[in-house]
């Protein structure tokens, strides 16, 4: 079986894997040439290849390795239509996602960023505005892989911490889980709104004004999923009129966020470039699975984190 991979590792763990008895070729993503690429590849690992090739021009592709977890950029109507298996990366990047939520709970709760313009003006102030996120409610729009690296971490702060799933189904981790058709009962309570929800026909623009004004005045918000979750109009309003009492965002309906976006210049708003995945370890972790899945189906077994193109996730 013939891999193509379009990103790059190191010779060492290319060879690995053809020690599985694979043939494997590397073509940069970032210079891809449609006329030479090796179309007659059984394996396709990897990223936003496909915005540059003609999936009818492959002759035996089998299976498609993301490593990304999402995968709302594919031309999943065509992967589905010439009966392509297509894998993500779940579970990759969780751990620093992970960590980078508490990071901003934790951030918005002491008041960071006056602490940070204070240190650059060299300005000695106390700011009584700290709060504790003891006692306090974290609800997590989404109970997969993230949310619950998210979730074991705040267990330690004495936090009340609550999943949003489609059925209310257990999770580990979390002290409560709820339908997320329930989240007028619940959305007043929270303190913390975490959004981990995929981006399928259902989620986009599932926090709205209506959702978001249910939350209690000074809740802050936090997306690590996808920017299509949350109207940015009605989350900035919300933002200005002071009833949210802060944000932290990883992601946005536009990408590059657009320069005159009135976020970047929002004191109680942390703006990021869709970094909450990126740690020392995330390489490793991303090649880990794949190496995993190559023997898997070596081996004639079924790989891992396979993803339900319909459902979204």
């Amino acid at each position: 079986m013939k891999v193509v991979f379009t990103v790059d590792y190191n010779q060492e763990k290319f060879d690995q894997i053809r020690a599985l008895g694979y043939e494997l070729e590397y073509v940069n993503e970032d210079k891809i040439d449609e006329s030479t690429f090796p179309y007659d590849a059984d394996i396709l690992v990897c990223f936003k290849a496909l915005d540059h090739l003609d999936l009818d021009k492959f002759t035996k592709l089998k299976y498609i390795m993301l490593t990304s977890i999402g995968f709302d950029f594919t031309p999943n109507d065509k992967i589905l239509e010439k009966n392509i298996t297509l894998i993500n990366n779940q579970g990759g990047y969780s751990i620093p996602m992970g960590e980078f939520i508490v990071f901003n709970i934790l951030q918005l709760a002491k008041q960071n960023r006056s602490f940070m313009d204070n240190q650059k003006a060299k300005k000695w102030k106390l700011n009584t505005a700290m709060t504790e996120v003891y006692g306090k409610t974290a609800l997590f729009l989404g109970t997969g892989t993230i949310a619950q690296e998210g979730a074991k971490r705040l267990q330690g702060f004495g936090m009340n911490v609550i999943g949003m799933n489609t059925d209310g189904r257990a999770v580990e981790y979390f002290d409560e889980t709820i339908p997320l058709n329930q989240y007028r009962e619940i959305f007043p309570k929270a303190d913390y709104l975490i959004s981990v929800l995929p981006s399928t026909e259902n989620t986009v623009h599932f926090l709205d004004k209506e959702k978001l004004s249910l939350l209690p005045k000074g809740a802050s918000v936090i997306n690590v999923s996808r920017g299509s979750i949350i109207n940015e109009m009605d989350l900035t309003e919300l933002l200005a009129k002071g009833h949210l009492g802060g944000a932290a965002l990883d992601v946005f309906e536009v990408e590059p966020l657009p320069q005159d976006s009135a976020l970047w210049d929002m004191e109680n708003v942390y703006v990021y470039p869709h970094s909450s995945w990126v740690s020392e370890l995330m390489i490793d972790r991303r090649l880990d699975l794949m190496y995993e899945n190559l023997k898997r189906l070596k081996n004639g077994e079924k790989p891992k984190n396979i993803v339900n193109i319909q459902r979204g996730y």
